[in-house]
């Protein structure tokens, strides 16, 4: 049976990111995806030119419209935007049985935050502890717990620590950040610390590579796999992306991955 997997982000105008990217990579994985859309926004490779929120009157139909007639059998959270359609989402979650995948978006790739500190206050509160798999970089993983961004692997294992403390299931603490050859990530359970490391590939076509890393996530955990084996299958799923991203022609700026690779 085909899995259903639900994907609750803003929309991005040039295809690369947010509800693009995850309906790209699920239906790649072979699910069937549906959506439920948070913000617009106005960009291109270049950056972002607008950005305006869904009502949160809408997030919740648009919710309850899945939840009253289709099988969900996971969901990737990523852009909310705002406290109130933090919260609407977590109402509509919280007596619901289903994995859930958290991107954090609250950190720009400029450094820009996009999440005001009641946003913040809202997630750590309403969200995360529907969490089964949070899925934070480095800038992050410091917002969410008030301290300086890891600098180093014993860092990074001190803060996927503390955020479990947060009340997740399970966080991916993703080290791109991390100076070095490599970009390693961590895998933290209550019961172990997990590495998976990668190479770094010189390319300018990453944008949306966190977006695609947790809807592959979602996908994966929706078909039953366990997080460790999810974490170990998306990985491979967005570096095979990354390395055939050249095969695209899109924009100028920093393009994208290459969801269907596999029909390449």
């Amino acid at each position: 049976m085909i899995k259903n997997i639900l994907t609750i982000a803003g929309s991005d105008s040039s295809g690369g990111a947010g509800i693009q990217a995850d309906i790209k990579t699920i239906s790649a994985l072979g699910c069937y995806a549906m959506s439920v859309v948070t913000a617009i926004t106005a960009q291109n490779t270049s950056g972002v030119r607008a950005v305006d929120l869904v009502d949160t009157k809408l997030v919740r139909m648009q919710l309850e419209a899945i939840f009253d007639d289709i099988r969900v059998d996971a969901i990737k959270i990523g852009m909310l935007g705002s406290s109130e359609i933090i919260y609407t989402v977590a109402d509509c979650l919280i007596d619901r049985n289903i994995p859930i995948v958290l991107d954090p978006v609250m950190v720009a790739k400029s450094g820009d935050s996009l999440l005001n500190a009641d946003a913040v206050t809202a997630l750590k509160d309403a969200l995360l502890p529907l969490t089964t798999l949070l899925t934070p970089n480095l800038p992050e993983a410091a917002v969410l717990l008030g301290q300086k961004e890891a600098d180093s692997r014993l860092v990074m294992e001190r803060q996927a620590k503390a955020l479990l403390d947060l009340g997740v299931g399970t966080v991916l603490l993703k080290g791109g950040h991390l100076l070095g050859s490599e970009s390693p990530d961590l895998l933290a359970t209550e019961a172990e610390l997990m590495w998976f490391d990668e190479k770094r590939f010189h390319t300018k076509n990453t944008h949306g590579t966190g977006c695609t890393l947790s809807s592959a996530l979602a996908t994966f955990i929706g078909q039953d796999y366990s997080v460790p084996d999810a974490t170990s299958s998306a990985k491979e799923y967005l570096t095979k992306a990354i390395q055939s991203a050249d095969q695209l022609d899109v924009g100028s700026g920093h393009g994208p991955t290459h969801h269907f690779w596999k029909r390449s």
